[in-house]
């Protein structure tokens, strides 16, 4: 793997020098956008809106519009924005794993120590195992400053990049229905829950979107059409709710049983 970030982890006055990597890699198939006429491949153009001309990478800044014009920044303009930031992961505290809710990450990198920071990367490593806490730190990458929470992955540390809270939407702004349900359905449905509730296997879940996908290239390859298979999904009328529960609970114990 090629990390992407060199830096260092602070928390207190111990530093561990660290480098980062991905821990996540996107299994989308790379599929091409092509002209249905021709399959000629469709190609993007970095191009001036003004002359219409390509430009070069070499030749593309950055700016900030500020009425009219533009102010130009440079790499070091964004270096020098804050310096310890772009060269630090500064753990300013530590939380309770349960009291992160999902909804916040983003993205997960892996973190390696550089040398002459083994020993303090495991003593970090190790305390948070043991106290199951999460440091939250501050940092910034790509001309950005993240939000993000420093954790255990197996035996590696990892770094979660979570959302500002201002990046997450305001849910009293949905349409949330106010229909009561009965003690007994909610009995019911706790009842499925719990015999559903396994151990996390996260071996166990793959991705067959793309191998599905897979097999519909191959046989188009073979010159063989697919059918798709139709699908509709029916709300549960609310007066067949409990009936449909109780198939649900029933069903569920004949397959743990079988």
């Amino acid at each position: 793997m090629r990390s992407i970030w060199n830096g260092s982890i602070s928390f207190g006055l111990v530093t561990i020098p660290v480098k980062l990597y991905s821990a996540s890699e996107d299994r989308k198939l790379d599929l091409d956008m092509l002209d249905k006429n021709d399959l000629g491949r469709i190609r993007y153009k970095r191009v001036n809106e003004v002359t219409g001309e390509e430009v070069a990478w070499k030749d593309i800044v950055k700016g900030y519009k500020q009425g009219e014009s533009y102010i130009v920044l440079t790499d070091e303009d964004f270096e020098s924005a804050n310096v310890k930031k772009s060269r630090t992961i500064d753990i300013e505290e530590f939380v309770n794993e349960d009291d992160v809710a999902e909804v916040l990450f983003k993205k997960p990198y892996f973190l390696e120590p550089q040398k002459g920071g083994e020993k303090s990367y495991n003593l970090l490593k190790q305390a948070l195992a043991e106290t199951g806490k999460l440091g939250v730190a501050t940092f910034v990458m790509r001309q950005k400053e993240n939000l993000s929470l420093v954790g255990i992955y197996k035996d590696a540390m990892v770094l979660h990049v979570i959302r500002f809270a201002d990046e997450i939407r305001d849910p009293s702004k949905l349409k949330l229905p106010e229909v009561k349900v009965s003690k007994r359905e909610v009995d019911m449905a706790k009842s499925l829950i719990e015999q559903y509730t396994e151990d996390f296997k996260f071996e166990k879940y793959k991705d067959v979107y793309n191998e599905q996908l897979l097999k519909i290239i191959e046989a188009r390859t073979a010159g063989t059409p697919s059918t798709p298979e139709k699908f509709e999904a029916k709300p549960t009328p609310a007066k067949d709710l409990m009936a449909q529960l109780k198939a649900s609970l029933e069903k569920r114990k004949k397959n743990k049983a079988s």
